[in-house]
């Protein structure tokens, strides 16, 4: 059974840094997208960066030029390196995983809270 844990999460004032982490585990099979989403209090979820295995990344305009994914393929795991944080990054940020089409496997979230 497939788990992807997050971690990294917290508190943190406008202008700081968080990094987080996702480790995927329960398959032997590498996923071919990984990526985080974000739910902010009271409104849908929405993506905030994807990476594949090749590298390629995607990012909400909204997080560009701040926020950085990465992946470590041999380790199934998900960085997400947040700079420059303003309180409408503030929300619970999910890992998420596909092997071909949408995300079909989600983590329980990490809490990140920006003061300003």
């Amino acid at each position: 059974q497939v788990q992807l844990v997050e971690s990294g999460g917290g508190l943190v004032q406008a202008g700081g840094s968080l990094r987080l982490s996702c480790v995927a585990s329960g398959s032997s099979l590498s996923f071919n997208k990984m990526g985080w989403y974000r739910q902010a209090p009271g409104k849908q979820r929405l993506l905030v960066a994807t990476i594949t295995t090749g590298s390629s990344t995607n990012y909400a305009d909204s997080v560009k030029g701040r926020f950085t994914i990465s992946r470590d393929n041999a380790k199934n795991t998900v960085y997400l390196q947040m700079n420059s944080l303003n309180p409408e990054d503030t929300g619970v940020y999910y890992c998420a995983a596909s092997r071909i089409g949408d995300m079909t496997y989600w983590g329980k979230g990490t809490l990140v809270t920006v003061s300003s």
